[in-house]
């Protein structure tokens, strides 16, 4: 099967017929060649491959959807974020993508989604450009000599960026589509460069299939202690969830996406995809030398077109700016990506509001309500008319991705945590000594010093004091934090100003957990009342 003829028979099979030239997993060398001479990208001063997405520079979340078939719709929660399509359309379309690649040359990967045997994945990959490939190279479990040997793809993604939808003929929102069947086990992918999708596309793959299995799935990162302790680190995009993890004194398991099954923890991916919009060395040394590494991809990063020297601090094309790169060009990793049973879970969130502690201890059913509420604020000047800090809630800290009804992944995980003993944490690296605009954003070297504290156990040791808003356990100490900052209260100069705050916070979460209210326990729906 390794050879080009055996592929090009494999993709026959699968109905894509018809190609150029394929390109079958080639080397990181090989892509960039291809991908430079076709004009597809530049390689910058460093090393590392830039390419630019615009007018596309996130996920078009409009334009996903997910065809409603026998097999699986009893399991699909169904709505805005699950958006049925028909099979007739799926099909109609799928003609359409498969009749413009015919002639076309072709990059072609076969890979692994998930280092745990039990569940791994085979993926494969079909892609217009060779920057895409090599992102989806970086991204996933490289395949070993005896996979590929027998490689049967458990999922097939087809990415035609060049090929625009026609909404009134293909019955999509608009010319981009992100199109997932079940049943075909295939992903069509249109209309956008945006790399992402394809990533994401896996994992809303697994989040549907994993929890058949009884193994959560999980939008979050996770690293290990020196001891080997295994911690989780949930959270939304900006709230630290990459930066966090990537630890010198723990080693990293993967920064995104994870599975919890009765073995232990496992990473669904090979590599990472951070944001680098005004990444520093100082601050975040580890990251930052991968944006300067051969095999780097660079998502919409401004450069100097002659020197190629780049330029982090600019939002010039967005301020969604990422690096894709491989686990193995970072120091300090977990080899066989895999970890135990996670001790600690901690819900990362940036409380533009600045009213939330900085570290609180979580009971079970406050760790089920804020898995639930998913919540984090977006800041002024991050959207067009945003003017002041908004909340967002994103159930399960991924929204997007979740095909279930949100109460099968918190069950799932409420059953882990209970089972395994783990400590719950909410971790707020927003602001302190006000809102957006008036207060501060939390140093990063206190919340370090904050996860250390509940990772290596010490903040078990000291006093606790309950808020009188969330209803969270504040911890009064913690080596290396001023304690004034630990109860957020104490740094607003102006009191009556946080009470209104807090207030209003607390109704955002309570109407927005008003959709939940009858799939949980009632002391979960109340686990913000003293």
């Amino acid at each position: 099967m390794n050879s080009l003829d055996g592929i090009r028979s494999s993709l026959q099979g699968q109905g894509i017929t018809g190609l150029g030239d394929i390109f079958y997993n080639l080397t990181t060398a090989e892509l960039y060649e291809h991908a430079v001479i076709m004009g597809e990208a530049e390689i910058s001063e460093h090393g590392a491959l830039l390419c630019n997405t615009a007018p596309n520079t996130g996920r078009s979340a409009n334009d996903k959807f997910v065809v409603e078939e026998d097999s699986s719709k009893g399991n699909v929660w169904w709505g805005k974020v699950n958006k049925p399509f028909t099979t007739e359309k799926f099909n109609a379309l799928k003609n359409r993508v498969l009749a413009y690649m015919q002639g076309r040359d072709v990059y072609v990967l076969d890979c692994m989604a998930g280092a745990d045997a039990n569940y791994k994945l085979p993926v494969r990959i079909v892609n217009e450009h060779a920057w895409h490939n090599m992102f989806v190279k970086n991204m996933f479990i490289g395949a070993t000599a005896e996979e590929l040997a027998n490689f049967a793809p458990g999922f097939t993604i087809i990415h035609a960026p060049n090929f625009n939808a026609d909404p009134a003929i293909d019955g999509t929102n608009s010319n981009k589509f992100i199109i997932l069947s079940f049943d075909q086990k295939l992903v069509l992918i249109g209309g956008t460069h945006y790399a992402g999708e394809m990533k994401k596309s896996i994992f809303t793959v697994l989040n549907y299939m994993l929890p058949l299995q009884k193994v959560m799935p999980m939008h979050c990162s996770a690293n290990i202690g020196k001891d080997g302790d295994t911690a989780l680190f949930f959270g939304l995009s900006g709230t630290g969830k990459t930066t966090l993890s990537t630890d010198p004194e723990r080693a990293l398991i993967g920064d995104d996406e994870h599975g919890w099954s009765n073995d232990g923890t496992f990473n669904f991916e090979g590599g990472c995809y951070a944001k680098v919009i005004n990444l520093s060395q100082e601050a975040e040394p580890i990251i930052y030398a991968t944006t300067r590494t051969f095999g780097t991809v660079l998502e919409n990063v401004d450069y100097d077109e002659t020197s190629r020297v780049i330029d982090l601090n600019s939002q010039k094309y967005t301020e969604n700016t990422r690096a894709s790169y491989s686990r193995d060009v970072i120091p300090n990793i977990v080899p066989d990506n895999k970890g135990g049973h996670p001790k600690n879970v901690i819900f990362l969130t940036c409380d533009a509001f600045g009213v939330m502690p900085p570290i609180a201890k979580l009971t079970p059913e406050q760790a089920m309500f804020h898995f639930l509420s998913g919540y984090t604020a977006k800041v002024a000047g991050t959207e067009a008319g945003v003017k002041e800090p908004s909340a967002t809630f994103s159930t399960c800290f991924g929204a997007p991705f979740m095909v279930h009804h949100p109460s099968v992944y918190a069950n799932l995980l409420r059953d882990k945590i209970n089972e395994h003993g783990a400590h719950v944490w909410l971790v707020n690296t927003g602001w302190s000594g006000g809102a957006y605009g008036v207060g501060s954003r939390m140093k990063i070297a206190y919340t370090r010093a904050l996860l250390r504290a509940a990772l290596t156990g010490a903040l078990h040791n000291v006093e606790f004091v309950k808020d009188e808003f969330f209803n969270l356990s504040i911890p009064v100490a913690c080596e290396g934090v001023p304690a004034e900052i630990l109860n957020p209260k104490n740094t607003w100069a102006d009191k009556a100003a946080y009470d209104e705050k807090a207030n209003h916070l607390v109704q955002l979460f309570e109407d927005n957990f008003k959709q939940f209210a009858d799939a949980v326990a009632d002391n979960v729906k109340n686990a913000m009342r003293a």
